[in-house]
């Protein structure tokens, strides 16, 4: 379990609100990064698609074969642990693609930014994702810290809810109300460490 005080090292670190990091953590997790032992996760099929591409595969074949596993529309969700029985049978097909087509923990990172956030391999970040929530909160500040995301950490700071929204979501961020959801748990928590 994530402590407030790890929240605010992070909130500090970063030079944001605390409600701000509560608020990201609240709707991207809704409750915690690890249940029944196995990281919160959602395993992105288009995204497989694209990453088999990329690494050679023939994702046309593939998809036909494996439609809910690999296709180029997004989709074909189960939630929860059932999530991660996908993510299974994904390894199999391609052991790195797979844990690069899922976003993980707190924070829903997609594997596919290991890299960028300074992890050995697509491995050693899955690693890092099932150990702890703390670690979660790592790859979070590292991921908001990166130089290329500084537009991410502007809008954190000034409280742009929409742009963080669609930086951090996708275009697409709307049709979820994910801005608006975001906007409501910050107020919350603002309003609740002023008391």
């Amino acid at each position: 379990m994530i402590t407030t005080e790890q929240l605010q090292n992070v909130a500090d670190k970063l030079g944001i609100e605390l409600a701000m990091v509560q608020a990201v953590t609240k709707v991207e997790a809704r409750s915690s990064g690890i249940k029944n032992g196995l990281p919160v996760i959602l395993f992105e099929r288009h995204v497989f698609y694209r990453q088999l591409k990329k690494y050679g595969f023939d994702v046309e074949k593939l998809s036909h074969t494996y439609p809910d596993l690999i296709n180029p529309k997004a989709g074909g969700y189960l939630g929860g642990a059932r999530e991660n029985y996908r993510l299974t049978l994904a390894k199999q097909i391609d052991m790195d693609s797979a844990i690069e087509s899922a976003s993980w923990g707190l924070f829903q990172i997609m594997g596919l930014h290991w890299q960028l956030l300074g992890y050995e391999s697509a491995q050693q970040f899955e690693q890092h994702m099932t150990e702890s929530e703390a670690m979660q909160l790592e790859a979070f500040y590292r991921f908001i810290s990166h130089r290329s995301n500084c537009k991410l950490l502007q809008a954190m700071k000034n409280n742009d809810f929409s742009t963080f929204a669609k930086l951090y979501n996708g275009p697409t961020y709307k049709k979820n109300s994910y801005d608006t959801k975001l906007k409501e748990a910050y107020e919350s928590y603002a309003k609740s460490t002023k008391k």
